[in-house]
């Protein structure tokens, strides 16, 4: 309407103008209701094509949006077992910091499992000590037998000695019986040295790889039995938290709640026309209104131009993706932060807002490769973005009063 009324009056007014005085016509004579037309013909056709041109100007060269929202990033509270709820540590709405619990559900049978595993560390570790007492054993087995090697081997050596002297002193087959005994003896040794080494490889090698598998099973029965107490991963505030004490909990179900995480930045998303993607670009200016703050102009910034628009994406799977599902043109998805500091505090998250961006020419115009002409019009198109600030600001008054019409109040 104010592109119409600016374009009548440089085109339809003066026309009127000139067949007033200059062509004497007066209205309500010659121009009447019925000949407006064919007497302000020039100056209606020039008016409305000069209003088309001048709102595709604006339009193009300072963006304009409706779809801004200030999103925020929402955690599910699931655990990561099955299980009853045994203990609950916040309730249906609240702040939380981060590792604190949440939930805690029915331990025990992990306790159970934990106990177990610590049984069969001191097991093992007793199997140590016993194979410590039987590695002593087998030493003194060992000293043993060679006692009784040695002392087989002499009576054995005298005895040869005797019938070397004389055959007739000692029979052969006293001999023979203190050489079969000899063997035993040996034997003995050889069995002994065997259990020694067996239990010295039991104790270096078994037993720890066994003490081992069973510290894992207790590391591993130690973190089942820390997943049965859901905690929060960061420090936000809890809502919609509904569950209680008794209740049965499946991750592949639903979640138990919800957890907002406390937002470091805040940033809002706007998304623009398609046809504005060669305008839109990091670090132009804009205003923001929004409906959680009233009457109020917030300055941004352009921080960020996403490169991909969300229509065209797709999952692949057993079907060709037919460009005739894409039902409607998706936007050019824009990041929008505010020029001075605390600018959005006062917004509340997930608020519908108002977006207007301006295009800056002003390094084109002082360019030197940039023509008089082109220059003006830069200048022009620049004066414009008034216009659109205008715009922007009665959009803001009427704004709060449309949503009251449109909430039903």
């Amino acid at each position: 309407m104010l592109e119409m009324l600016l374009c009548s009056l440089l085109t339809i007014f003066p026309d009127y103008l000139f067949r007033r005085y200059g062509q004497g016509k007066r209205f309500g004579k010659e121009i009447t209701l019925f000949s407006v037309w064919f007497e302000l013909r020039w100056g209606i056709t020039a008016c409305l094509i000069l209003t088309v041109s001048l709102i595709t100007v604006i339009f193009y060269n300072h963006p304009s949006t409706t779809n801004v929202t200030l999103f925020f990033r929402t955690v599910p509270i699931v655990p990561e077992t099955n299980g009853r709820v045994a203990e609950i540590y916040v309730g249906f709405t609240g702040p939380v910091s981060k590792g604190a619990p949440i939930f805690r559900l029915d331990s025990s049978k992990q306790e159970a499992a934990v106990e177990t595993a610590r049984r069969k560390i001191a097991e093992i570790e007793a199997e140590m000590a016993v194979a410590r007492s039987d590695t002593a054993k087998a030493q003194s087995q060992i000293q043993e037998a060679e006692s009784a090697r040695q002392q087989t081997l002499d009576e054995l050596e005298t005895k040869q000695e005797l019938q070397r002297r004389n055959a007739g002193n000692v029979a052969f087959r006293d001999i023979e019986k203190l050489q079969v005994l000899l063997q035993g003896r040996e034997a003995a040794i050889a069995t002994a040295t065997a259990a020694r080494q067996s239990a010295e490889e039991k104790i270096s090698s078994v037993l720890p790889a066994q003490k081992a598998s069973a510290e894992a099973a207790l590391a591993q029965a130690q973190v089942e039995l820390e997943k049965t107490i859901v905690r929060a991963g960061v420090s936000g505030r809890v809502e919609q938290f509904a569950l209680r004490v008794g209740d049965i909990v499946n991750p592949l179900m639903r979640p138990a709640g919800i957890l907002i995480p406390e937002a470091s930045t805040k940033s809002l998303q706007a998304g623009f026309g398609q046809i504005e993607a060669q305008i839109m670009k990091a670090g132009m200016t804009a205003e923001v209104t929004c409906v959680s703050k009233p009457w109020t102009i917030i300055p941004m910034v352009v921080t960020n131009v996403q490169d991909y628009i969300a229509a065209g994406q797709f999952r692949g799977g057993e079907q060709l993706i037919d460009p005739k599902q894409v039902r409607e043109p998706g936007t050019l998805l824009a990041f929008l932060e505010p020029l001075y500091k605390g600018g959005l505090d006062d917004v509340t998250p997930g608020s519908s807002c108002i977006a207007n961006a301006y295009s800056n020419n002003h390094d084109l115009i002082v360019s030197k490769d940039t023509s008089a002409v082109r220059g003006v019009a830069l200048h022009v198109v620049d004066a414009l973005g008034l216009v659109h600030a205008l715009i922007l600001r009665l959009q803001a008054l009427v704004l709060p009063f449309k949503t009251l019409v449109f909430s039903g109040h």
